[in-house]
């Protein structure tokens, strides 16, 4: 059985929110689990964003070969809604971090905030692949 996040990391996550018009954000597995989330959002939502998150990530990863070469690493999704952005970036293996903002945000200013946070915490945002899904056979 899969151990429930007690979300050691969120305070970190905090920290990339204190730029302004910065929302919410998220850190995920490749396989979609949450792994910790912000303050300012609920865990169930946070759950379902994770999920959500882990297929754009996929189906960005997918199309490398547009950018020139299938070999090319997946580094990082833009998002963009009517009134705000979605941001996810590479984690270390196997993770990702999400941020939400509104479409007033410094662009700039989150992606450099998202990278400085994945620089500081390196081991510590790293989802290994999980092995203990089991087997139904």
């Amino acid at each position: 059985m899969i151990e429930p996040t007690t979300n050691e990391l969120g305070w970190m996550l905090d920290e990339v929110l204190r730029v302004p018009e910065a929302l919410h954000a998220i850190l995920l597995s490749a396989d979609g689990m949450l792994r910790a989330h912000s303050a300012e959002i609920g865990r169930d939502d946070a759950e379902r964003l994770a999920a959500g998150l882990s297929g754009v990530q996929s189906i960005s990863r997918s199309t490398a070969e547009f950018c020139g070469s299938p070999d090319t690493p997946w580094q990082q999704t833009l998002i963009e809604f009517a009134h705000g952005y979605v941001f996810l970036v590479a984690a270390g293996q196997g993770a990702y971090l999400a941020v939400s903002t509104t479409e007033n945000v410094d662009m700039e200013a989150v992606t450099y905030r998202m990278h400085k946070l994945v620089d500081r915490l390196g081991r510590e945002l790293t989802s290994p692949v999980r092995t203990d899904t089991g087997s139904f056979l």
